[in-house]
């Protein structure tokens, strides 16, 4: 049976960090707090985005994580969505698993209107049958709710889909719906993180997901 592949959008196609932490940090200061506070946001590339808004307000005792999505989610689709590059490998990878004849779909944490634009960007949108991700009026924001959603609207078989992407929540979300599951080691989550998740698969360069896909 060929495989159906559900692919991760941050941190596994796309090197959005700039954009992302960017954000973040805007976001903090117009909230009136120090953005350099922040740190290395590398943690926050790849959850939902209300997620890494709540941790990053913690410490402040702040909880307007509402205001901040608003603030965040404007900045980004005026100035930082464009701010990101695809991965070295990637398009080859695509390639490869174009060529094999699998179905590929987007699954992201990103809201669906701005991954379609990312994705047109980075000129990756004729690769995949689909874009999904959350919907901009609210929904599926968390990422074991999409693949819910997009097994049952694509009508797919669980034990014929695998989960491509590089942070727990993708690893997760896929062990929730029974799915097998690729962690990619070139993101923003790791081999640590990825292997506690449970994943079945760890992949060191992009070429190395072709092979696994198909083997698995």
């Amino acid at each position: 049976m060929t495989p159906t592949v559900l692919l991760d959008l941050d941190g596994t196609l796309s090197d959005s960090k700039p954009g992302i932490a960017g954000c973040f940090r805007f976001t903090l200061s117009q909230l009136g707090h120090d953005p350099d506070s922040a740190g290395d946001l590398s943690w926050a590339v790849g959850p939902p985005i209300a997620t890494s808004l709540g941790r990053l307000l913690a410490p402040f005792g702040d909880d307007r994580v509402a205001e901040g999505l608003a603030i965040y989610r404007a900045r980004y689709s005026e100035v930082a969505l464009y701010d990101c590059s695809v991965f070295p490998g990637v398009v080859g990878m695509l390639d490869g698993l174009r060529d094999a004849g699998l179905p590929l779909y987007i699954a992201t944490s990103k809201r669906r209107d701005f991954a379609e634009r990312v994705m047109d960007h980075l000129g990756l949108t004729a690769y995949v049958r689909r874009i999904y991700g959350a919907e901009p009026g609210g929904g599926l924001d968390e990422k074991y709710d999409l693949l819910a959603h997009i097994l049952k609207t694509g009508a797919l078989d669980p034990a014929a889909t695998i989960m491509v992407g590089d942070r727990l929540h993708d690893i997760h979300a896929a062990k929730i719906n029974a799915l097998r599951s690729v962690g990619v080691l070139w993101g923003y989550g790791g081999a640590a993180e990825l292997t506690e998740a449970g994943a079945d698969h760890l992949a060191e360069v992009p070429a190395q997901v072709v092979r696994l896909v198909q083997g698995a």
